[in-house]
């Protein structure tokens, strides 16, 4: 893993884009709105750009804070949700996922424990009685080393400590944001452990297509390449089944909008008081990347697609957001303003033998690679 670093460090440099041009001006939020030191460690804002797309991630969490895409005019606008400063991400009485890093596992682990070779593991709970996406500090809320930074890459490291929040094993957790000509946002993770534990890194951008602020997502047209999901309890713990989606609300195989049933009457939309959902992804393969899923917004055009390495994907219709927190451009957050696409392994999969395998051990390397491709129709 440290070679590794050594390597990506050699070939890059630190030279940060300052500004973009285009039809509309990419607003860049000033560096030192982020520049503060915490923990005896260093945050900052770095500014990436690549093709027509540019974004400014913060070291806090690994949080894409700003990402701006033309429209089918060529129009700019900030599709995801943010702060606009530091102070709103360390204190935060809303959204606690904005844009960041989520595990050593993302998602939820039912009871907040996991057993590896008989021996018990207990993380911290929510109210909920689970964990999610890593506990209470989490990878989202750690400062992450940058290793090497140039215009359109940033290269994180952070060694979660054994025992953090109750995971085993010195997780050393290497991760690289790559944005390029393709119009594509790339995310890759390596993580290796000297003791057996379980992994399930994804990311938690919030996006919407409008820009943020500008409505709601339930006219956006939503295709996953998926004919199961597994269904969840009220709590949004699995059930340890594998559904068909046929005939129901989840059947993405084919172009739905958001909104067009997600009002309608069914118990696991009931449960997630909407979409919130793990996907079993259709693949060709075991480890290639392929197609996940697809949203288009049919006003301005603009076209995400997202492609994986991983089985399934969570989609989440935004629908705990209350409007009682402002995002960067004083635009309240509101319900079903935004989607989140979080590729992974399944949630709980500890706890079911029949869900692909989380767990890693000394001597192997965890790799997910997500990409996210922005264009327009």
């Amino acid at each position: 893993m440290r070679n590794y670093l050594k390597m990506i460090a050699a070939g890059t440099s630190a030279v940060l884009m300052a500004a973009c041009s285009g039809k509309t001006e990419v607003k860049l939020i000033p560096e030192d709105n982020f520049s503060v030191s915490l923990d005896g460690k260093d945050i900052g804002l770095y500014t990436l750009k690549a093709g027509k797309l540019t974004m400014q991630v913060t070291n806090y969490g690994a949080r894409v804070v700003s990402l701006w895409t033309p429209d089918r005019k060529g129009n700019l606008d900030d599709i995801v949700l943010g702060y606009d400063n530091i102070d709103k991400y360390l204190d935060n009485p809303g959204e606690r996922f904005l844009g960041a890093v989520v595990g050593p596992y993302a998602n939820r682990i039912a009871g907040g424990t996991m057993e590896i070779d008989g021996e018990i593991y207990t993380m911290p709970q929510n109210d909920n009685g689970q964990t999610l996406h890593g506990g209470l500090k989490g990878l989202d809320k750690v400062i992450w080393d940058v290793v090497a930074v140039d215009d359109s890459t940033i290269v994180f490291n952070y060694m979660h400590p054994d025992g953090q929040d109750g995971y085993p094993g010195n997780i050393d957790i290497v991760m690289v944001y790559e944005l390029n000509s393709d119009n594509e946002f790339k995310v890759s993770y390596l993580a290796e452990t000297d003791k057996k534990t379980f992994v399930n890194i994804s990311h938690h951008s919030f996006f919407n297509l409008k820009g943020e602020g500008k409505g709601d997502v339930l006219d956006n047209v939503m295709v996953i390449n998926a004919s199961h999901t597994t269904p969840v309890d009220n709590f949004l713990i699995p059930t340890g089944q594998i559904a068909d989606v046929t005939g129901t609300p989840f059947d993405f195989r084919e172009p739905h909008t958001i909104g067009e049933r997600i009002g309608v009457e069914n118990d696991q939309l009931a449960n997630g008081r909407g979409y919130d959902h793990n996907w079993v992804l259709d693949r060709k393969s075991d480890n290639g990347v392929e197609f996940a899923a697809s949203v288009y917004e049919p006003g301005c055009g603009r076209f995400l697609e997202v492609f994986t390495d991983q089985p399934a994907l969570q989609f989440y219709s935004g629908n705990f957001f209350d409007g009682k927190t402002q995002g960067k451009y004083g635009d309240d957050l509101r319900y079903r303003e935004s989607i989140a696409l979080e590729t992974q392994k399944y949630p709980d999969s500890p706890h079911h033998s029949n869900f692909p395998s989380t767990s890693l051990a000394p001597g192997e390397t965890y790799t997910h690679t997500c990409v996210y491709r922005f264009s327009v129709k």
